[in-house]
């Protein structure tokens, strides 16, 4: 979930005033003269064609860069090797995200309205009571929203590619093409596919947590999770409890430092979990939230087996020249909760949008200072909530008494409120000044209650 009634608290980083591009004094005859810059405006024009930009990757955040480049009246080469991927992922969507990207309803498999967040303990949290009767937190498949993404991107006039990036050469004047070096797979089912070489203006990296691209620009590496999941067919009468519920399960049986889950998909769940610190022990993890879910999940089958490493951070460097990172090549899954779909699409979408603005629709030369405006924009209206979910997975992650206090308090129906708005609409809801009191009075005496616990349980142990 998104930040719950701590969003309130978003000075945490004291933004510097912007400073000024240039300094003008006005003439004296015309004290009123208005000065307007446009992006791009002193690149050159494209005589005879229109800017060319390649988007390396095909999941949310590639097809919904793709899309807004293609409609935007830049050429657009998109470039996917696998076309039926299945990442394992969660697949929960906030709700204004099937109107921010006019999703279809069919995609979506689940519409949750209910969740259960389960301590160490198994003491179960009900998480929900405070939605609208038409709220609901959407549950996908990735193969499915990948495919339509791209789908539609295609039909907006983008060139969607079946192939593997391999490399890029890096132009040495600010006007020179990338030249793009990958494997061509269209029409083949298998094989080494077809080299070939692709020239473009820009280059947006979308291809993920491995991102080729990003070492293309030398962005630097960064912590990582895995995530393993395995898709699980369970009879029908037990997927009827599933049907508008997802569960998370806290405890460090089931992860150290993140969270186990099973979440509701067509005709089957989705049950997994994740780690940053003790990768090697991730199947002992998987085994663990098997055991907590087992009555629920009794009878069932795999039917699918899902590994990939997941950001933890954003890159250190995630914009070189007219190459762009976004989505998890960029390092945009948040803290706490994982979450990253959407915030990849949304990546994709701003960086996409940049380039469309500063090459006037196609018609001019980007630089690096047209894409640098997207990352200002990103981490203007984003860093608050990345920052929150950080502290909050350090405070409530780091033990079980830490974690028994998180769902304690997951319990008090203003955090559910605070966490549903600002996990659905993805803005920071203003909280009550004494609702936000006592739910800190509330949760120091939580944390005062898990860290008398462990002190005890300290005791036991010696």
């Amino acid at each position: 979930m998104n930040s719950i009634a701590f969003k309130s608290f978003v000075g945490l980083r004291q933004s510097s005033p912007e400073a000024p591009h240039f300094a003008a004094q006005p003439r004296p005859a015309t004290p009123h003269r208005k000065f307007r810059v446009l992006a791009g405006k002193f690149s050159p024009k494209l005589n005879g064609r229109n800017l060319r930009v390649a988007v390396v990757g095909g999941g949310p955040a590639g097809g919904a860069a793709a899309e807004t480049l293609a409609k935007g009246g830049v050429e657009t080469f998109l470039i996917e090797r696998k076309m039926d991927n299945c990442k394992p992922c969660g697949g929960a969507i906030p709700l204004c995200m099937v109107g921010e990207f006019d999703l279809p309803l069919d995609i979506i498999d689940r519409r949750v309205t209910k969740m259960k967040m389960i301590s160490p303990s198994n003491v179960a949290v009900d998480i929900g009571r405070t939605l609208k009767p038409h709220e609901y937190i959407g549950m996908v498949r990735r193969e499915v929203l990948d495919a339509y993404l791209r789908d539609r991107a295609k039909e907006y006039g983008a060139n969607v590619i079946n192939g593997l990036f391999l490399k890029m050469d890096i132009p040495k004047d600010k006007n020179s093409p990338y030249v793009l070096h990958y494997s061509s797979y269209d029409g083949k089912t298998n094989g080494a596919g077809e080299k070939r070489t692709l020239e473009v203006d820009a280059v947006i990296g979308a291809d993920g947590a491995n991102s080729r691209v990003a070492k293309s620009i030398d962005a630097g590496d960064y912590e990582y999770a895995i995530a393993f999941q395995e898709r699980v067919k369970i009879p029908d009468d037990k997927m009827v409890y599933y049907e508008n519920l997802a569960e998370m399960y806290v405890g460090d049986d089931v992860s150290p430092d993140f969270y186990g889950w099973v979440f509701p998909k067509c005709d089957h769940v989705a049950v997994g979990t994740g780690t940053v610190t003790h990768k090697g022990d991730i199947k002992k993890f998987q085994l663990a939230t098997r055991k907590r879910a087992e009555d629920k999940i009794l009878g069932g089958k795999i039917i699918r087996v899902e590994a990939h490493p997941i950001p933890e951070h954003p890159r250190p460097r995630r914009l070189l020249g007219r190459v762009a990172l976004v989505g998890d090549a960029a390092g945009y899954v948040t803290k706490c909760s994982g979450e990253g779909i959407y915030f990849a699409a949304k990546s994709g979408r701003m960086c996409a949008e940049a380039i469309v603005e500063g090459s006037e629709n196609g018609k001019r030369m980007v630089e690096e200072g047209d894409l640098r405006k997207y990352l200002e924009k990103w981490d203007k209206t984003y860093w608050p909530t990345y920052k929150v979910l950080d502290i909050l997975q350090k405070v409530f992650y780091r033990s079980n008494p830490a974690r028994e206090a998180f769902v304690e308090m997951c319990a008090d129906e203003y955090v559910q409120k605070m966490t549903f708005d600002s996990y659905l609409y993805k803005t920071v809801v203003p909280g009550n000044p004494l609702e936000d009191l006592k739910l800190a009075i509330n949760t120091i005496g939580s944390l005062v209650r898990a860290n008398a616990i462990r002190r005890e349980m300290n005791k036991l142990n010696v």
